[in-house]
């Protein structure tokens, strides 16, 4: 059965729901029967990269917000991260263009690593506040996680893998995704942020008991052992 994510990696509830649907997988009896695929998706399609501007900073100049106004909203959302056991470093995060973040993980899906690299991307830039729009450290974290140098490159030096991420965004909007993470179970269930725990537990085995009444042979084989980031960037 698959799973499709939509997610960008700069939305702080993508990263909080990816745990959340782990740890439901962890504990799902056919865990090794689900295939999960990272879809594409832009918060924020025309942010300019600024290496300058940490997201509190941009956040505070955007909404028009003080800066301890700024960092009490967000806080909920480090405390909420902090409980998956993600440690969410705000002051240190790049506002970057996520487009090549998103092309370098068509480029990992290739060889079956898009889950890898996607978890890099948003550890890089949650906690240790790299810049994921810069092509030094995009070509980095590639191959970290072991894909052809000269594959990362030209991917970083053409606008290969575009036209993919164009298609994961329309398809968004062709079945009324509005804002991430949403989570799409066998096409026929989903799941919009980063909900409590129950939501994906239920959610999960509700959407394998439907898949299994569809492929009984598939079953007799194996045995029968609301938080979102908005398109307009308000989280």
């Amino acid at each position: 059965m698959k799973i499709e994510i939509w997610s960008d990696v700069v939305c702080p509830f993508c990263y909080i729901g990816k745990r959340k649907l782990e740890k439901a997988l962890n504990q799902f009896p056919h865990k090794d029967q689900i295939e999960i695929e990272w879809k594409s998706f832009q918060l924020n399609p025309d942010q300019k990269t600024d290496p300058s501007l940490n997201s509190l900073e941009y956040l505070s100049k955007s909404k028009g917000w003080s800066m301890p106004q700024t960092i009490q909203i967000t806080q909920q959302v480090v405390e909420m991260a902090k409980q998956e056991g993600l440690d969410f470093q705000m002051e240190k995060t790049v506002v970057a263009n996520t487009r090549n973040a998103h092309r370098l993980i068509h480029l990992a899906k290739e060889s079956g690593k898009g889950g890898e690299m996607k978890e890099l991307l948003l550890q890089a830039y949650f906690t240790d506040g790299k810049n994921v729009d810069d092509p030094e450290t995009l070509l980095a974290l590639g191959l970290e996680i072991g894909l052809n140098e000269a594959e990362i490159t030209e991917v970083l030096t053409s606008e290969k893998f575009d036209q993919e991420v164009e298609e994961d965004i329309y398809e968004s909007r062709q079945i009324g995704v509005r804002g991430v993470p949403f989570f799409v179970l066998d096409r026929k269930f989903g799941i919009s942020g980063a909900q409590a725990d129950e939501v994906f537990d239920q959610t999960l085995q509700k959407a394998w008991d439907d898949y299994v009444k569809e492929n009984p042979v598939l079953d007799i084989a194996q045995g029968n052992s609301d938080s979102t980031c908005e398109i307009d960037g308000d989280c």
